[in-house]
């Protein structure tokens, strides 16, 4: 088991015991990097009248978004800071209802990158095109594009990588 299925089982973990039981339908996902622990909880979705139409449906979901993000605020900070303080990552929130998905302030993190011409006129042709308002956006847009499109081979390299950590870990050196 990789450190970081490890450090996302813990975490898991303690925000199934500390989380308030009524907020979520089942065990909230946990998503985790180098700077920060995204928590999304699922919700259960509002009822609403019987035919009510695309529109009042969406409403509806948005409603019920708006409603537990404000209830929740001030517990969701304290469990923020309490987590924030025992992992050093900053924590955001999110939740699910239906096939709606939506995530609270999380956080942008600069990247530096060197891009050669031919990477650079493709990020310029996005802005151009009206795709994307600068480069940072362009390529935030097809990072996006890639993680959407490559999903079952970023699968695989996760596993790969878990595997390889599994494998250290139980190497020569370890004891």
């Amino acid at each position: 088991m990789s450190t970081s299925t490890e450090h996302i089982e813990k975490i898991r973990g303690w925000l199934t015991g500390r989380l308030p039981q009524d907020w979520f339908e089942g065990v909230p996902e946990v998503l985790l990097d180098r700077e920060e622990i995204t928590v999304v909880g699922t919700l259960s979705p509002p009822a609403t009248a019987e035919g009510a139409s695309d529109a009042e449906k969406t409403a509806a979901v948005s409603g019920r978004i708006k409603e537990f993000r404000e209830r929740t605020r001030d517990q969701r900070i304290g469990i923020a800071r309490e987590l924030e303080h025992r992992t050093g990552r900053k924590v955001a929130w999110g939740v699910q209802v239906g096939d709606r998905r939506e995530l609270f302030t999380t956080l942008s993190m600069p990247v530096m990158t060197r891009l050669r011409q031919p990477e650079r006129l493709v990020l310029d042709t996005l802005v151009d095109a009206g795709v994307a308002r600068s480069r940072s956006e362009a390529l935030a847009w097809c990072v996006k594009l890639v993680g959407k499109n490559a999903d079952g081979w970023l699968g695989e390299l996760r596993g790969a990588m878990e595997h390889v950590s599994k494998v250290r870990t139980e190497g020569p050196d370890a004891g």
